[in-house]
Parts: C-alpha cells; sequence; structure tokens
C-alpha cells in the first residue's frame, strides 16, 4: 500500500462523505460545537490514518501514511470501526475493552459516534447508491465481500 496514491482515494471518500452528509444532514447538526473540529480515524491494520473534517460546506477526508495532527483520534481495526458505522459492535464494549482506543478530545469523538449512530448509516447502500442505476448489480458484490472478509459493509438489518 506504501505505493498506492492516496489522493484520489481520498478525493473518492470526500465525495462519498458529502453524499452522506447531504442524504443524512444530522451528520452535522448533531456534531454542534465540534463541527469544526478534525478527526483522525486510525484503522490498526492499514497503513494509513485518515483526516475527516466534517465542516457542513467543506466536508473533507484525506489519507496520511504518518498520522496528522488533529482534536480527536479513534484507533482500531477496521472491522470494529466499520462495525462501530453500521451498529454491528457496541462502542462502549470496544472501548472498554481496548480493541477501540480514544485520543485527544474525547468529548468531540463522543459527538462524532452520537452523530453517526443516530443517522443508521448504511455504506454498502451508499456506496451502491453513487453508482446510479447499477447500485442494484452492485449490491450482491458487497454482500458476497461482506461475508469472505467478515467486515461489516452493511447494516445487520439491511443484510439479505
Amino acid at each position: 500500500m506504501s505505493f498506492v496514491p492516496l489522493a484520489p482515494i481520498a478525493q473518492a471518500l470526500t465525495v462519498l462523505a458529502r453524499r452522506l452528509v447531504t442524504r443524512h444532514p444530522g451528520l452535522i447538526s448533531r456534531l454542534g460545537p465540534y463541527v469544526d473540529s478534525s478527526f483522525a480515524i486510525a484503522p490498526t491494520d492499514l497503513p494509513v490514518t485518515l483526516l475527516l473534517r466534517p465542516h457542513p460546506t467543506a466536508m473533507r477526508i484525506t489519507l496520511h501514511r504518518d498520522p496528522p495532527r488533529a482534536d480527536a483520534r479513534i484507533a482500531g481495526p477496521l472491522s470494529a470501526l466499520l462495525g462501530l458505522v453500521h451498529g454491528t459492535w457496541d462502542g462502549d464494549a470496544l472501548f472498554f475493552s481496548r480493541d477501540l482506543v480514544i485520543d485527544g478530545d474525547t468529548s468531540a469523538a463522543l459527538a462524532l459516534r452520537n452523530a453517526i449512530d443516530d443517522c443508521e448509516l448504511d455504506l454498502g447502500a451508499e456506496i451502491a447508491g453513487l453508482s446510479g442505476p447499477f447500485g442494484r448489480l452492485l449490491m450482491p458484490f458487497i454482500d458476497l465481500a461482506e461475508r469472505r472478509t467478515g467486515m461489516p459493509l452493511r447494516r445487520a438489518e439491511a443484510r439479505p
């Protein structure tokens, strides 16, 4: 992964994030005073960190090989991070079992978690939605990838 250019991936993630904010405005409004905070999302099993800046009009995600400075940092295995987004696993249980580590402004991290929980996101469906009329054809592949990797790519109640 050290040779993979990060900018195109970051751009795709930014497009997805902006779509999520358009479809789920509560993502931003629920952040309250933390709307201008920066969040480092660090999958411990990948050599990159996502830096999320959830500004209401300029949502942006960048990828970094070296840990960026952020107001809050949330680190854990990618499957745990995706499980949090999809409501598969309880964030408190992951935190207390030390599968999830939060550094920096914990109240900002909690606000982000609550905003995501309230929106009941389904990243698989959102990604398929970006594919326009081909989205329905993409869903079986997302479901297959979820079964093969064991990573929660959709909300439990949306799975076939």
